[in-house]
């Protein structure tokens, strides 16, 4: 089974997306499955994970009612109040929702980057293995040492790395991001989504080939068995449809065996998540 591990859906309002600036207008219009399903049967994949936009319950919950009507919605990465002290509380009223895969929180948005290592956030976090919820991590990759610190307080956790914690690609800068990424992968409970490359470069002139680079640092350290695709659509709309970035993501994995494509494109997915392949 093919998966992309990495998408979202919205109904837009201007309100409630407000990191939506005006660079990105081609994103302000809703972003729907029935848009969604057109564009992974063009290219073969076979479900999706459906990630939060908004820090909100009302919005987990919308993305949970979504996935039991729409079968090839695999899972939900949601998000809960991982501060509060009650965050246990919410998680009991998501527990409904078999397909909330993980949770994740907009740490690239937090101005102090330090946040990762809050006490009160790691509590949070020490309450998803109660629930076998994995966290997603979305960092720039200025906070890679703090991440560091933070997966190591927790051994025993599921993490994800979202869009290989954003290297600098409209730069070309590969360091100090490539030495702290080889950090991170030493990590064994960690994983790495190969997404949101070509908006991390020059939307118009990105490259194949410089993007490649990046590929190549997570391919040496996180290894196959821990690289899974995701389009980060409809972000990825951005820079790059949905179909030209699958194709190179495929063209990137070409040299490989094809069990580790098969875990690049589905595997790796589905054993992080721990998805039920027949919902």
């Amino acid at each position: 089974m093919q998966i992309d591990s990495h998408q979202h859906f919205w109904g837009y309002d201007p309100a409630e997306y407000g990191w939506i600036d005006d660079s990105m207008a081609a994103l302000r219009r809703d972003f729907l499955p029935t848009d969604l399903q057109r564009e992974i049967q063009a290219v073969g994949i076979d479900g999706v994970i459906s990630v939060q936009a908004r820090q909100s319950l009302a919005e987990t919950r919308w993305l949970c009612t979504l996935a039991a009507e729409h079968p090839f919605v695999k899972g939900v990465i949601g998000w809960v109040p991982l501060t509060n002290a009650y965050v246990k509380d919410d998680l009991e009223t998501l527990a409904h929702c078999h397909t909330l895969k993980a949770v994740r929180h907009v740490v690239q948005d937090e101005p102090d980057d330090q946040f990762l290592l809050r006490d009160d956030f790691n509590r949070g976090i020490d309450a998803l293995g109660d629930f076998w919820l994995a966290y997603d991590l979305l960092i720039f990759e200025r906070q890679l040492p703090q991440a560091i610190e933070f997966v190591d307080r927790h051994p025993y956790q599921t993490f994800v790395l979202d869009h290989l914690a954003k290297p600098r690609a409209r730069d070309h800068q590969l360091e100090p991001w490539a030495s702290n990424i080889h950090k991170l992968a030493e990590r064994e409970n960690v994983y790495c989504k190969l997404s949101g490359l070509p908006t991390e470069a020059d939307w118009r002139e990105w490259t194949e080939h410089e993007l490649s680079i990046y590929w190549e640092v997570i391919l040496h350290t996180f290894g196959p068995r821990r690289i899974m695709f995701g389009s980060d659509w409809p972000v990825c709309l951005l820079a790059a449809n949905y179909r030209s970035w699958y194709e190179v993501c495929r063209r990137f994995a070409s040299g490989l065996s094809a069990d580790d494509q098969d875990r690049i494109f589905g595997g790796t997915a589905i054993e992080a998540y721990r998805l039920t392949t027949d919902h």
